[in-house]
């Protein structure tokens, strides 16, 4: 009785996992027959689920149900508790019930208890984009799957220009993908930088001007990044990401830590090679600019979440981010 939960706001990496495994449970002649997906507007969808799980499948393969949006970790009616404890242990070995969820399980729910003895539960949240060493192995992971080579070059460009956005990097890679052909060198940054859209790369130039208090330059920034439809609260997501590093960076100095590995760790950053640089940034400005602007980033967060206007609110908060590093 393979029984699946998937969580996590990265929509993209948690479908696509139910899609590898439905290929990997469906016979392509009889998956007309043998697949359903039941979405949270469906009318006792749940119910309709555990009902379909119990069924044989119909010629070859087996059978595959995707339960989309399940609230059944956040909250769960005792009847259909009922219903739960009565039909996840018995569902047959030739079906594969796969449910998927953007929040996180409830652990206090006796439903999710249940998911817990009875199913694998896996989560898809997005890789902070501060950790650049595990976006870095994602991106590798996701480069072999496809039989693509990159140099490390080539996927360090590749983490700044896309960031955390799994959708985009797979869409990049796709591109790569044509670009290669047959060749099984690897490709370089030269060769790959003419076809990737590097959205996040625009964010960072944001964070740059911004960090050298370049109002004008900052405001042209955030037009451009909205003219490419860019979210706002992708800009922001970098942006908090980049003040964190540099705060916890300038603590750490403050404090009289010197050791480039402690600091590297307290900061997250893969490569403590690549902490020279980030001193040199840190060590210009006072340590109030950086505990002011991480706030600020996060009230700009906020605003975006409760419904602001993108455009009015970026404008206001990097201005007065700008204002912070001037002088």
């Amino acid at each position: 009785m393979p029984i699946y939960f998937f969580w996590g706001e990265d929509d993209f990496a948690r479908d696509r996992a139910v899609k590898t495994l439905q290929s990997k449970t469906l016979d392509p002649d009889w998956a007309s027959f043998n697949f359903d997906k039941i979405g949270p507007d469906q009318p006792d969808g749940i119910v309709q689920a555990l009902n379909q799980a119990m069924t044989l499948p119909f010629g070859l393969g087996d059978r595959f149900i995707w339960l989309v949006e399940s609230s059944i970790a956040q909250r769960c009616a005792e009847d259909l508790l009922a219903e739960l404890e009565r039909t996840l242990p018995a569902i047959p070995a030739t079906t594969t019930l796969v449910m998927t969820s953007a929040s996180k399980p409830d652990g206090r729910l006796k439903s999710t208890k249940l998911l817990q003895k009875y199913a694998e539960i896996q989560e898809f949240s997005p890789i902070p984009p501060w950790k650049t060493d595990q976006l870095a192995q994602q991106l590798r992971k996701l480069a072999q799957e496809m039989d693509l080579k990159l140099t490390r070059a080539a996927v360090d460009y590749l983490v700044e220009a896309v960031g955390n956005q799994t959708r985009q990097l797979h869409s990049e890679l796709e591109k790569i993908q044509l670009l290669a052909g047959t060749t099984h060198q690897p490709l370089d940054v030269e060769m790959i930088a003419p076809i990737v859209t590097a959205s996040n790369q625009n964010s960072l130039k944001l964070f740059a001007a911004i960090r050298q208090g370049q109002t004008t330059v900052a405001l042209e920034l955030v037009a451009d990044l909205l003219r490419q439809n860019e979210p706002g609260l992708r800009i922001v997501s970098t942006l908090i990401g980049q003040f964190r590093q540099r705060l916890w960076i300038k603590l750490m100095l403050e404090s009289g830590e010197r050791d480039d590995r402690t600091i590297a760790q307290a900061a997250e950053i893969g490569n403590p090679k690549q902490l020279y640089f980030l001193r040199q940034e840190v060590l210009r400005t006072s340590l109030q600019a950086w505990e002011k602007a991480l706030p600020l980033c996060l009230d700009l967060e906020f605003g975006l979440k409760r419904g602001a206007d993108e455009m009015a609110i970026l404008q206001t908060k990097v201005i007065e981010l700008c204002e912070l590093f001037q002088g």
